[in-house]
This record gives C-alpha cells, sequence and structure tokens, in this order.
C-alpha cells in the first residue's frame, strides 16, 4: 500500500568557524568537539523542542577514525546532552557526507518513519589525514582502466577537468581572486552571524615563572580561511602542484579545513506540537556517478537530477552553493551547465572560506537556510563533487 510523503521542514540550522589546517585555530580541537558545539547550537535555536523527540542524528564524515572514528554521530550526539534515546550514525560519502546525512534525514521523516532527526557533519583535516591513517586501496583498481581514476589524487583529476573543458590558469585564479572578494565582504557585513555559532578555544600553557598552568580563551568569530592579500599577481606566482606545467595551484584549490555544522528536521506534526517556526523545507536530492579521473565534473550531472525531482528548472534557483573543491572544475560546471555566476557563491565558496571535507555539506546548507531568508529569496541548492567520480546536489525551499 502506497503511503503519500510528507514534508521535511529544517527549523534550525547552525555551524561552527572554519579553521585552517593543519596549523590553524583549531589545530589542537577535536573534530567530536565541534560537532558537540554544532548540536548544542542547533538545538538553542528551538528552545521551544523537546529533544526527547528526536530519532536519530545523522553525521557525515569524510575520513571517520581516529578522533572522529568510533561513530562520531552517536558520541557527539550524547556528548551534545541529548537524551539517551537518541541515535546516531556516522555517514560517509567523501565530500557529500554532510549533505547526503542531511537528505536521509529529510527522507526519514518525508517517509514518516521519524518526526524529528538531527542533521550534519564533522572533520578535522588537522588531526586526521587526507586518506586516513591507513590508506589501502584494492589492486583491482587496476584491473580496468575505467577504473584507475580511482587511485588519482583529486589535484590530478581538477588537472584532467581543466584540460578537456579547456579552463586556463588565468580563469581559475580570476575565480579565486572573487572567492576571497566574496568572503571577505560577506564577513565584513555580518552575513555568516545568522549561521556561526563562535567557538571559544582554551589554551593552557605552563609559566616557568612561577610554576603554574595559565589558561588562555580565544574566542573564534569567523572563518579563518579569507584572505585581503589575495591578488591576481600573487596566485599567477605560484607553481601548479598536481601536474608538470599543469595549472591547477594551492591558490586556487580549497583550502584543508577543520569544522562541523548541524541542523534539525521534523515533520509539520512536529511544527504544530510545538509551535515551530520553519526555516526552510529540503526539497530533493540526487547523487550522480561520472568516470573517477573527472569527478570535479560530478555536479553537471547531480543538478539536473535534482531539478528534476523537485519538478523545477534552473532560473528557478536563486542561490547555488557550488563547492569550490577546485576553480578548475567549478569553472567546467558554470561552463557545461550555463549557470548564472552571479547566483554562486553569493558569499565566497572554498577556495576562501575552506572546506573541511565531510562538514562541507551541512556548513553550506546552513549557509543556503540562512542566506534565502535574509535576502527574501525561494530557492538554494548546496552541489559538489566527490571523491571517486561523482556529484551531489539538494534543494532548499525558504518558507
Amino acid at each position: 500500500m502506497s503511503k503519500q510523503l510528507q514534508d521535511a521542514y529544517i527549523v534550525a540550522a547552525s555551524r561552527t568557524p572554519i579553521g585552517k589546517a593543519p596549523r590553524g585555530v583549531f589545530k589542537n580541537t577535536r573534530p567530536d568537539e565541534l560537532l558537540v558545539h554544532a548540536i548544542k547550537s542547533a538545538v538553542a535555536q528551538v528552545p521551544g523542542l523537546d529533544t526527547s523527540v528526536i530519532e536519530d542524528a545523522i553525521i557525515g564524515c569524510a575520513i571517520p577514525e581516529a578522533e572522529q572514528g568510533l561513530n562520531v554521530a552517536r558520541i557527539g550526539a550524547l556528548l551534545a546532552g541529548l537524551p539517551q534515546s537518541v541515535g546516531g550514525v556516522t555517514v560517509n560519502r567523501f565530500c557529500a557526507s554532510g549533505l547526503t546525512a542531511l537528505a536521509m534525514a529529510a527522507d526519514r521523516i518525508r517517509v514518516g518513519e521519524a518526526d524529528a532527526m538531527i542533521a550534519g557533519g564533522c572533520e578535522s583535516m588537522s588531526m586526521v589525514p587526507m586518506m586516513g591513517n591507513k590508506p589501502s586501496l584494492s589492486p583491482h583498481i587496476f584491473d580496468r582502466n575505467e577504473d584507475v581514476g580511482i587511485a588519482y589524487g583529486m589535484g590530478l583529476t581538477a588537472e584532467k577537468v581543466a584540460e578537456r573543458w579547456k579552463v586556463s590558469r588565468e580563469a581559475q585564479d580570476a575565480f579565486s581572486v572573487e572567492s576571497h572578494r566574496r568572503a571577505l565582504a560577506a564577513q565584513q557585513s555580518g552575513e555568516f552571524k545568522d549561521e556561526i555559532a563562535p567557538y571559544t578555544i582554551v589554551e593552557r600553557f605552563p609559566d616557568l615563572a612561577s610554576g603554574e598552568v595559565k589558561v588562555k580563551e580565544r574566542l573564534i568569530e569567523l572563518d579563518e580561511g579569507p584572505r585581503a592579500d589575495t591578488t591576481l599577481e600573487g596566485l599567477a606566482k605560484l607553481r601548479a602542484v598536481f601536474a608538470n606545467k599543469g595549472s591547477v595551484t594551492a591558490g586556487n584549490s580549497s583550502q584543508t579545513s577543520d569544522g562541523a555544522g548541524a541542523l534539525i528536521v521534523v515533520s509539520e506534526k512536529m511544527l504544530k506540537q510545538f509551535n515551530l517556526t520553519p526555516l526552510a523545507r529540503f526539497v530533493s536530492f540526487a547523487v550522480r556517478g561520472v568516470p573517477p579521473e573527472i569527478m570535479g565534473i560530478g555536479p553537471k550531472e547531480a543538478i539536473p537530477a535534482a531539478l528534476k525531482a523537485a519538478g523545477l528548472k534552473q532560473d528557478d534557483l536563486d542561490w547555488i552553493e557550488l563547492n569550490e573543491a577546485f576553480a578548475a572544475q567549478s569553472l567546467a560546471v558554470i561552463q557545461d551547465l550555463g549557470l548564472d555566476p552571479s547566483k554562486i557563491n553569493p558569499l565566497g565558496g572554498a577556495i576562501a572560506l575552506g572546506h573541511p571535507l565531510g562538514a562541507t555539506g551541512a556548513i553550506r546548507a546552513s549557509t543556503v537556510v540562512h542566506g534565502l531568508r535574509r535576502r527574501n529569496l525561494k530557492y538554494g541548492m548546496v552541489t559538489m563533487c566527490v571523491g571517486t567520480g561523482m556529484g551531489a546536489a539538494g534543494i532548499i525551499e525558504r518558507l
């Protein structure tokens, strides 16, 4: 017997500031602690909600081991003070982990299996290496030419996209400068205040003269990545780091980062029961595979699929968070789909703000939720490329 789908409403969306890895402000802060902060901040946005009705916490993490292992979702939920009845599951779709977590939480609501869920993501690229502490690829990826791209580093896949879509070094650097410009302007005008929950870092150090341990506290209120000194001239001096005579540099690639984000998703029943005001509705989600060696082009397949599922056209989108893994792949996607650059990353993207892998989808979803409301816009999208050759896209509607 078929059952009509119900709507999934976002009633809270919060995130930590993003720190630079591996020597930034969160270099000594555990990712589970960042997650706890994000969850607590999201819960604080809906004081009328009884947290005992939350069924599960679905948390994305791209490298779920070490400090962010052992099912960080369940640990984060408990340490955030949620009732022990709240479950927790950690999901991994690399860079789209946080967005996938949000989609999965929304799906539980939509099919009527839950009425209140936590969704989010966390990642410390300072504490956990890019491929984990013991990377081990199957030797069978070399059995077929189609699979060899699985072994390519992300930077090399960006080079292949730049080559195939003819994205010049100059265009990549110009895109990067604009990302920093927009991010700095957004910080200066307070655009991120609704979504960022400031984080207090506690540092301890010995005072040799007194023999005491001194305690110093620092309040982190903004993302650490944006740089006012980023210029075309400066970026042009950087060497390509992934391919001989290539065009992808550290300056036109996303920053390695640390951070976390969390959202609360509920059914209409919960809205009425606790008199909650929805911020947005989660409309649709799609994921599509592409050849691993050009993984950066993934959004060009996922975006049309998400739009079709939502019954929308590309022009209906008012705000697009296109994760800037690399300027090369972002520009290729924009070019291939004919996206409006003015709607893409209006507050800057990962090149300036940072990309804490599995947390990014949840972080950028928070940006869209609050950005749509602040600017009185209707439809927003979060989309990204994904390692091993995927694209993911989720659509959010302001209410």
